[in-house]
């Protein structure tokens, strides 16, 4: 009789013991995958209560799209970033702090930040290769940003984007003219440099100077166009009277009289 109950539970425990271990499995894979859509070296985690996701020296070549939407600190520092497109993040509207620095950005397309400018408040772009930024990447946006350590051409445009941004504390000495418009400049903290230079003012100078010649040139090729058309009219009418006076006394008056009549 023991023998008979054992080989009844028998199959009953088995099929109990392998339900389990299909809903473990069930578990763990549930828990994994989130996990194994991230790139590599990337993961989430939590610190002093906002959620974190930490993509630091992961070799990344852009920005990765599988980061949870609830994101409140972002960290893509220390990878070979290139450039950032539009909608870069637009799917991260909670995102507090964005930290960019030790990237190989050269450019910033606008509308990269497009969807922050509620929330972010920390934007750290330092250490890359930027050269020359439009002021429109960073439309609307009211993080404090950091651009030092930039290879920045020092012209209007970088000095129209310094205006437009509210830059991080102790970042502004960072931000060294690499080249500029004016050779004396290269080497110089751009803020020091617009303290005693008008970079906007120079350019719109150069353009009104610009202007003038150019209207000068096509003035004095409209005055050498009539001059020449008035020579050209005298030497053609001088060659015609000449022809009247050659020819004999009667039609020379015929000649004359339509030429008078002619003119008229």
């Amino acid at each position: 009789m023991t023998a008979a109950r054992g080989v009844l539970l028998h199959p009953i425990t088995m099929g109990l013991f392998l339900q389990s271990l299909f809903l473990l499995l069930l578990l763990l894979g549930s828990c994994l995958h989130p996990a194994a859509a991230f790139p590599k070296g990337c993961y989430p985690s939590e610190e002093e209560g906002l959620k974190t996701f930490r993509c630091s020296n992961a070799q990344l070549t852009e920005v990765p799209r599988d980061i949870p939407n609830d994101t409140n600190k972002l960290y893509l520092d220390f990878n070979q970033i290139p450039f950032l497109p539009r909608d870069a993040f637009r799917d991260l509207p909670l995102l507090l702090e964005l930290d960019l620095s030790h990237n190989a950005i050269t450019r910033i397309e606008s509308g990269a930040f497009q969807g922050l400018a509620e929330h972010l408040h920390s934007l750290d772009l330092s250490s890359n290769r930027l050269v020359s930024v439009s002021k429109d990447a960073f439309s609307n946006l009211k993080a404090k940003v950091n651009l030092s350590n930039n290879p920045w051409l020092c012209d209007c445009r970088l000095q129209e984007l310094i205006r437009a941004v509210e830059l991080a504390a102790d970042s502004s000495g960072g931000i060294v003219c690499d080249s500029s418009t004016q050779e004396e400049h290269v080497g110089k903290a751009f803020l020091q440099v617009i303290a005693d230079t008008d970079f906007c003012n120079v350019y719109k100078k150069t353009t009104d100077i610009a202007m003038l010649v150019t209207m000068f040139g096509w003035f004095a090729m409209v005055i050498s166009y009539l001059v020449y058309y008035v020579r050209q009219n005298q030497e053609d009418a001088r060659r015609h009277l000449e022809y009247l006076k050659s020819l004999p006394s009667k039609q020379r008056r015929s000649e004359e009289s339509s030429t008078i009549s002619t003119v008229v």
